[in-house]
C-alpha cells in the first residue's frame, strides 16, 4: 500500500513510491535528488528550503495527489 502523500511525508519515500513526482517537483524548482540519491526531509521541509508559502506547500500537496490519482 501507498503512503498518503501529505506534506511530513518524507521525499524518499515520496519518490520511491510515486516516481512521477521527480519531474513534478523538478518543474516546480524543488530539486529531489542528489548525486542520483533522494534528499533528506520531507515535502514541507524541501518546500520550506525553497521559501515556499504555506498556501503554495498546499497547493503542491494537491498536485501531487491529483496526479497520484488512479481517476486522472
Amino acid at each position: 500500500m501507498k503512503p498518503e502523500i501529505t506534506r511530513h511525508l518524507p521525499v524518499e519515500e515520496l519518490i520511491s513510491s510515486y516516481p512521477f513526482a521527480i519531474p513534478l517537483l523538478s518543474d516546480r524548482g524543488l530539486q529531489c535528488i542528489l548525486c542520483g540519491e533522494p534528499v533528506w526531509g520531507t515535502i514541507e521541509e524541501l518546500a520550506f528550503d525553497k521559501n515556499y508559502t504555506e498556501e503554495e506547500i498546499d497547493k503542491l500537496i494537491e498536485d501531487l495527489k491529483r496526479e497520484a490519482s488512479p481517476d486522472k
